[in-house]
């Protein structure tokens, strides 16, 4: 018996990559699958492929950026297989990189919509069902550009947007029997071979087979408990990413004034200033501090 036996998955843009891989993978442990893409062609030679090797799939070429084609997707699950176990908000546009200065608002738009709104229209749907059901699995895809990457603001903002909305799915549906988690995976893809900023931190070696098994574990019952982690999948790295808080110290004032807030800043604050974005840049201030004096 596989892991995934008797389930129903939905994967959105599975028609190649990371999601074509998810949905192999999830369609060889056993579940049902819903192959989502907005290149119908791609999401039936998918489809095909798991029928070949054994499994069930139908195909979707909707697109995750309306509404009710958000909707129609969840539906032709609960229609074709009965029921919605595991939904993998997998489809996005990839970043265009751009400075902040010469970005274009209709391709930010783009992004936000498909990256943002897709994933919420998605979760929308299949949370409503599987509150009905009283259990279920959403795995959000999320990026490590999330935490900050050059020439990528629009995507990285969608990404952190999508890591948001997972913690608060958490809270909202852990009580209802719904997991929520997301997913920050590394691997070779058509956007990685788009961008020489992402190949300086991935390798062809680092396929999108080798992330497939933790989105299988994380549909899966063997993950009962877990929900509201981000976690970071690089292929041959696995780790928890932490999430934001308040970071002591915390001062106290009854009143903050501008010559205040500088005198905390020049003061306990400023050596709690935090290296920032995917290459830890130091702060200036920080580094100011902490460098070496000359001889």
């Amino acid at each position: 018996m596989s892991i995934l036996d008797g389930k129903a998955v939905v994967i959105t843009g599975a028609g190649r990559g990371l999601g074509e891989a998810y949905a192999r993978h999830v369609a060889r442990s056993g579940a049902c699958v819903v192959v989502n893409d907005v290149d119908g062609g791609q999401a039936e030679a998918v489809v095909e492929r798991i029928v070949e090797q054994g499994g069930r799939a139908v195909a979707n070429a909707a697109s995750v950026r309306d509404p009710d084609q958000a909707g129609g997707i969840v539906r032709q699950c609960l229609e074709h297989f009965g029921r919605i176990d595991g939904l993998v908000n997998n489809a996005a546009l990839g970043p265009h990189e751009v400075l902040p200065w010469e970005e274009n608002s209709s391709a930010a738009r783009d992004v936000i919509e498909v990256n943002v709104l897709g994933v919420l229209y998605c979760g929308i749907a299949a949370a409503r069902a599987m509150r009905a059901q009283g259990s279920g699995s959403i795995v959000n895809i999320s990026s490590g550009s999330s935490f900050g990457q050059r020439r990528a603001g629009a995507y990285s903002a969608s990404k952190g947007a999508v890591a948001s909305l997972t913690y608060s799915w958490a809270l909202d549906l852990e009580e209802a029997g719904v997991r929520v988690n997301g997913v920050c995976p590394l691997a070779w893809t058509r956007l990685v071979e788009r961008s020489p900023a992402a190949q300086l931190r991935c390798t062809p070696q680092r396929t999108p087979d080798r992330v497939a098994p933790l989105i299988t574990y994380l549909l899966s019952d063997l993950a009962d408990g877990i929900t509201g982690q981000l976690i970071r999948c690089t292929g041959d790295r696995l780790h928890i990413v932490r999430q934001p808080a308040i970071k002591e110290p915390v001062l106290d004032c009854a009143g903050w004034d501008t010559e205040d807030i500088a005198a905390a800043f020049d003061g306990f604050l400023n050596q709690s200033l935090e290296p920032f974005g995917l290459e830890k840049r130091i702060p200036a201030r920080l580094r100011a501090a902490t460098s070496c004096p000359t001889e």
